[in-house]
């Protein structure tokens, strides 16, 4: 690939990925504009960002940046962190807080938080789509499945029982250790390990995570008197929630191989539940 060529995927690729986290980088901003300028005193500020992603999510929908299939991944989304945060600012957890007021919301917790999770949903179906995604040696779905329902059950368990967060993370490095994440950015498909790519999106994660945190959206016990940056240990949580993330997306989002038939991509699956050979490199 020539230097030209590798500029302009370069900025292709920055675009496209831009694109994709249409919602998340709404959503992002609409948290530190409120922080520091928000006018109006009869609505609270958390009810606002929850009335805004709302009306956000309908704009893509209207406007088709979105289609159904990744709003009712949205939708899934909402509903699977909405119970994870019930649990998790429960006063006997108390994993983090919303200090500020708010009407929409149950418990502790307002509405808007289930969005937050969902625009990481969003931005892997539309990253997804955008990117014509292919894999090789992707495990079949049961394994797949299994080990994101133990992820996700873990951090209920954790408060109560031995952490396995890292038994978890080690039986995904055995699982996913050979498989590549194949991406069109233009003409052809470049591919990357799927382990790194759900790294790189973790990290951005936990950037946004310290944004949010620092604009007084919710706070750990270590920020209450004042504000501190997110440990870098948190990168573990984000990255099993990246692989749960994407496990489910991809229970909506049919897994395709790729093959060397002609440098064009084709679907299928190879044996015992592998996706397609690899191209050769």
């Amino acid at each position: 690939m020539s230097l030209a060529v590798f500029i302009r995927e370069l900025w292709l690729f920055g675009v496209k990925q831009a694109y994709a986290c249409m919602f998340g980088g709404f959503l992002l901003l609409v948290m530190i504009v409120t922080r520091y300028w928000y006018p109006l005193e009869s609505l609270h500020r958390y009810d606002f960002i929850f009335l805004a992603a709302v009306a956000f999510q309908l704009f893509l929908l209207l406007f088709r940046f979105e289609t159904l299939r990744e709003a009712l991944v949205i939708v899934v989304f909402h509903l699977v962190a909405t119970v994870m945060e019930l649990f998790k600012t429960a006063d006997a957890i108390g994993s983090w807080v919303y200090p500020e007021a708010f009407v929409f919301g149950v418990g502790n917790v307002p509405l808007f938080t289930g969005f937050m999770y969902s625009a990481v949903g969003s931005y892997i179906a539309r990253v997804w789509r955008i990117f014509d995604f292919r894999f090789t040696d992707y495990p079949g779905h049961y394994w797949a499945v299994t080990l994101v329902a133990l992820i996700y059950l873990n951090f209920f368990t954790h408060h109560f029982l031995p952490d396995l967060r890292w038994l978890l993370l080690a039986i995904t490095v055995l699982l996913f250790w050979r498989t590549r994440i194949y991406f069109r950015v233009e003409r052809e498909h470049r591919y990357m390990p799927l382990l790194l790519g759900w790294l790189l999106v973790a990290l951005f994660i936990w950037l946004a995570e310290n944004i949010a945190t620092y604009v007084n959206i919710w706070i750990y016990p270590n920020q209450s008197a004042g504000w501190n940056p997110v440990p870098l240990a948190k990168l573990s949580s984000w990255y099993l929630l990246m692989l749960l993330s994407f496990v489910l997306v991809s229970l909506v989002n049919r897994v395709r191989g790729i093959g060397a038939r002609g440098g064009q991509p084709v679907a299928g699956a190879g044996k015992n539940g592998l996706v397609a050979p690899a191209l050769p490199d």
